[in-house]
């Protein structure tokens, strides 16, 4: 990590880390697409996918908007995330369980994004970067609804079918 010595360095840190998260899922949810079972769920990450998209080039716009230069880092915490996604997919066979798995997954990054938007809306604010807080809004505003959607996959039995196949294999 190089030097942060103040605020504004911190926000461009901050910037650059989301920056390359986003861009690291962007690559990863075909594979959660077509890793899971469920159509509505393959789908809800597919159009993650192209949400994703809209995202960058969001962020696009607020570096060229504040005339920015992003470090070049790579976010270890979403690299992270996406090996877990990977672990999923190579150790628990397609189905219910695998998908009650990709939506936990899933829901760790949604958490992630919300605290990274979370605090860069802070910091644009007390930078005064007032044309970048409605950017990072929208973003946070689509992350929200994210985790909400894989809350109510989970909650709509998508879980309950989870153990109710690994109870049947237990008495198998």
């Amino acid at each position: 990590m190089s030097a942060i010595k103040s605020i504004e360095d911190l926000f461009i840190h901050e910037l650059s880390d989301i920056y390359s998260a986003e861009k690291q899922l962007a690559r990863a949810l075909p594979r959660l697409a077509r890793a899971a079972q469920d159509p509505e769920l393959s789908r809800a990450f597919e159009t993650h996918a192209e949400e994703t998209q809209g995202q960058i080039e969001r962020i696009d716009r607020v570096v060229e908007k504040l005339d920015l230069r992003l470090k070049r880092i790579k976010c270890a915490a979403m690299e992270g995330l996406i090996e877990e996604s990977r672990e999923i997919i190579d150790s628990i066979p397609e189905g219910a369980l695998r998908d009650a798995a990709l939506i936990g997954g899933a829901q760790k990054v949604e958490h992630y994004e919300i605290a990274s938007y979370g605090t860069l809306c802070a910091l644009a604010k007390l930078l005064g970067y007032k044309e970048a807080i409605p950017l990072f809004q929208e973003t946070l505003k689509e992350e929200k609804a994210t985790d909400e959607k894989l809350t109510k996959f989970a909650e709509s039995g998508k879980n309950q079918e989870a153990a109710a196949t690994s109870v049947e294999r237990k008495r198998a």
